[in-house]
């Protein structure tokens, strides 16, 4: 399984439902596949011309290191040298903030990765997993 167009395409809405709800900055939300593909990309109206390409390395980076960008970014704080040289090595496609989260499916087999910027990053992830629980799916 994948998080299919018509899929990715819910849990985008639902992103930018709950962060409507909540009255969060403009944000944008990109879904990526398990290898990394773009699925869906949406860009609210205000937000920052860097808000798609940011919430991309925030999911590409997470699906590359196995766990959310959140997480790599407390493991960032102790090795800069290791996640200086991973951003290099990605393509610039690594943001080491909160934000990006990796999608399972329910036999725990890994279907994607969604990512958010525009807020506080803890914001942003906050968006994503609501946006995940609305469409029935879990983020970790």
């Amino acid at each position: 399984m994948s998080l299919f167009l018509h899929l990715a395409d819910e849990v985008a809405d639902a992103v930018l439902a709950h962060a409507r709800s909540e009255g969060t900055a403009p944000l944008a939300v990109v879904v990526l596949d398990p290898g990394g593909h773009l699925v869906v990309a949406k860009r609210e109206d205000g937000a920052g011309i860097l808000r798609t390409d940011i919430a991309t390395a925030k999911a590409y980076g997470a699906l590359g290191m196995g766990m959310s960008s959140g997480a790599i970014a407390e493991r960032a704080t102790g090795q800069p040298a290791f996640f200086t040289g991973l951003a290099a090595v990605a393509g610039g496609r690594f943001a080491p903030a909160a934000g990006g989260v990796l999608v399972h499916d329910a036999e725990g087999l890994l279907i994607g990765a969604v990512g958010v910027s525009g807020d506080t990053s803890d914001v942003d992830e906050q968006c994503v997993l609501a946006g995940l629980a609305a469409a029935g799916l879990a983020g970790d």
